[in-house]
């Protein structure tokens, strides 16, 4: 499955370079490699949250949605079907309805240069919108599954050394504080990302060469990374947030209970 998101732009999209499928196909059977050696391993690496579904897989979605529909949005400008059409005219609607002052969507076409198509404009309008909305969707979907549906303890104990690989909690200070320090920090980032992302192109774009997203596939990764990194950070700040508390819930427990015992 990671092989086929990988490699969904090259295959779906007209006129793309044999080199670009080349490189399309290096990359997907590269991260479908990666992907299969890590959930087989019995010890990880760096891909964090591994045996606690559904978080990774709330996460996989959201990616391969995003590049999906974009990607079909995309190819209606070079080959138009009725499926299409549809996508490209409800990005267009999502697209304008989230164009206002200083929202994330409004900066993201600021930061094309003066001389972008029209046409161009109007494609990243719609992107944008469709991938900001797809990363909240998602967001609601994991405080769905943390809130309503018990995430992680209704898949039993969870293992901080294999779900948080780069956490050392053996460094620093109080394990809980120091996961509510770094929890705050990602939902932090994760809100600012969508409007500090496009601010920075732009004034690269004023002092470089300017970020030109003409070409299809490179429209595609951006606006899929500019929604799903965010939302990303966000999950892993609120999923921080709950094994904080439960590790601070079973201190509670073991206090009590030591208590329990003394005057007993």
């Amino acid at each position: 499955m990671v092989a086929i998101l990988v490699a969904f732009p090259s295959m779906l999209l007209p006129g793309v370079s044999n080199t670009a499928i080349e490189m399309g196909a290096l990359l997907a059977v590269f991260a479908a490699l990666l992907t299969f050696v890590e959930y087989n391993s019995n010890f990880p690496s760096f891909v964090e949250f591994r045996d606690a579904p559904p978080l990774n897989r709330i996460r996989f979605v959201a990616l391969f949605l995003t590049v999906l529909i974009l990607t079909l949005m995309v190819k209606h400008a070079y080959d138009p079907t009725n499926l299409t059409a549809l996508l490209s005219g409800f990005g267009a609607i999502i697209g304008d309805v989230l164009d206002f002052p200083y929202s994330p969507v409004r900066l993201v076409t600021l930061m094309l240069p003066d001389y972008a198509s029209i046409e161009l404009i109007a494609m990243l309008r719609s992107a944008a919108g469709v991938s900001y909305v797809i990363g909240l969707v998602t967001i609601a979907a994991f405080l769905f599954a943390v809130h309503i549906m018990g995430w992680p303890t209704k898949n039993g104990a969870f293992n901080v050394w294999v779900n948080l690989p780069l956490f050392d909690p053996t460094t620093g200070g109080d394990v809980v504080y120091r996961l509510q320090r770094d929890a705050r920090i990602n939902i932090i980032l994760g809100f600012l990302l969508p409007f500090l992302i496009p601010a920075l192109v732009k004034i690269y774009s004023d002092f470089g060469d300017p970020v030109m997203l003409t070409n299809p596939q490179t429209l595609i990764w951006t606006m899929s990374a500019w929604s799903f990194l965010p939302a990303s950070m966000i999950m892993r700040g609120v999923a921080m947030l709950r094994i904080a508390g439960l590790i601070e819930d079973k201190r509670r427990r073991a206090y009590a209970n030591a208590q329990d015992m003394q005057t007993a």
